[in-house]
């Protein structure tokens, strides 16, 4: 049966064969060794394979500067040695945050986070000897939340197509407004902006968030907006994300340009992007890998690609045990979901050989990740693996690998939703099982 099931394997021999009887096909090494390689990276060198994704933690200050619940957490990713160092989704307009703690970057905030970007300088130093003296990359995500918004903790959606599959999600009525084509072109001076910002915070990087609904991410499936720059043929659709690289290339060419990008959103056609037009259920990459050709005519040179929405399906983009508080698990094993994650990366990558792809969907493997993502750069299914979950978890987990050759089950991420529970909640967000002492679940209500 493929039906959902919770974490439960001994041995890797027993992971593997449950993937087989599912009939996927997951890479596995015992040699740990790939994830320790260096990687060149826009005329850097990563000194290994690993990155922590953007994890949003809804804890900035009153402003949008950095909170101290930021900076404990970005320090602690910073110790582990990771390659990159992936800052989470930062707003640029204040219509755009997904609830009123989100990290905003305006010229308020700018000091903010140039002392963010320090602190974490300072941390890195403390391990640049393991990581071969070369400095972390760090790069920032630039988001706009859409018709996910909440910058005073209630929902005012900005959308830019109606879909009958998300619009009943958050009681957005058939009348409600699209954003136009001129406010999204002010939106891309606004990227543009926040990119110049970032620049001068100390970032190495900016990340064009388009993923998981968001509204750059709703632009590329927004087949059914009419009369629209930003609508109807993949043109259309691509405009707003390869415009706004463009600008961001030409105003601040010394930052690494890369993006989040959902690969495929599982929302039925013509209303979801990279969704098989007749089944959503199956992926169709022919438009996402023509957006990407775009993209690295553009500059990408780095492409961290993930799939699903959280309030629709969730498990396509994040495995699990248990839903967020008030959900329910799919009928769908959760090998089956990080299998896809695997394969979507590899599809990419096979197509971009020379792009630094990012793969995703690790967490829910536990202790066995490690082996799983060794298999995956053995087979070039990635050039680099990001970690999520499993970072606010264990943020030591790379030294413990790299140091004692393995993962303590002890402090290992285990699904649970507790982080996903906490974002809904409006933060703040960290790991409610091996973090306690800073982060826990609200009371229920009857």
């Amino acid at each position: 049966m493929s039906g959902h099931e919770t974490f439960s394997f001994r041995s890797a021999d027993g992971l593997l064969a449950k993937a087989s009887s599912l009939g996927l096909d997951l890479p596995y090494s015992q040699d740990l060794g790939a994830l320790f390689q260096s990687y060149p990276l826009a005329g850097r060198t990563l000194p290994n394979r690993v990155i922590i994704h953007p994890l949003e933690g809804a804890d900035a200050g009153s402003g949008g500067e950095p909170g101290e619940l930021t900076v404990r957490r970005c320090r602690r990713f910073a110790a582990s040695g990771c390659g990159v160092v992936w800052f989470e989704a930062t707003a640029l307009r204040e219509e755009g945050r997904s609830n009123p703690n989100q990290l905003f970057l305006g010229e308020r905030t700018l000091d903010g986070f140039k002392r963010l970007v320090e602190t974490v300088r300072d941390a890195s130093r403390s391990v640049e000897t393991d990581r071969r003296g070369q400095p972390q990359v760090l790069i920032l995500q630039l988001t706009h939340t859409g018709r996910f918004s909440k910058p005073r903790g209630t929902p005012a959606p900005v959308i830019a197509q109606h879909n009958p599959h998300l619009d009943p999600l958050h009681g957005i009525r058939p009348d409600h407004p699209l954003i136009s084509d001129e406010e999204l072109d002010r939106l891309q001076d606004d990227f543009v902006k926040a990119a110049r910002l970032a620049a001068e915070a100390g970032f190495d990087g900016i990340d064009l968030k388009a993923c998981h609904g968001y509204l750059v991410s709703e632009l590329l499936a927004a087949r059914t907006r009419s009369d629209s720059r930003y609508g109807g043929s993949l043109e259309n659709r691509a405009r707003f994300l390869r415009e706004t690289a463009q600008k961001v290339r030409r105003e601040a060419p010394a930052l690494i340009l890369a993006c989040r990008l959902g690969l495929y959103d599982s929302i039925p056609y013509p209303y979801g992007f990279g969704t098989d037009p007749a089944d959503a259920a199956q992926s169709d990459l022919a438009e996402p890998l023509g957006l990407i050709k775009l993209l690295v005519e553009e500059g990408l040179a780095l492409l961290d690609v993930t799939a699903g929405i959280p309030a629709f399906r969730a498990h396509y983009g994040r495995p699990f045990d248990k839903p967020v508080r008030g959900g329910s698990s799919p009928d769908e094993h959760p090998l089956t979901g990080v299998a896809r994650l695997v394969d979507l990366a590899a599809r990419v990558q096979r197509n971009f050989p020379s792009l630094a792809v990012v793969g995703t969907g690790y967490s829910w493997l536990r202790r066995f990740f490690p082996h799983v993502a060794a298999g995956v750069l053995e087979k070039k299914g990635a050039s680099l693996i990001g970690l999520g979950r499993l970072a606010y978890a264990y943020p030591d987990f790379l030294p413990d690998l790299r140091d004692k050759g393995g993962l303590d089950s002890k402090k290992l991420c285990l699904t649970c939703s507790g982080c996903s529970t906490l974002l809904r909640a409006g933060g703040p967000v960290g790991c409610v099982v091996r973090d306690k002492a800073v982060y826990r679940l609200p009371k229920q209500t009857s």
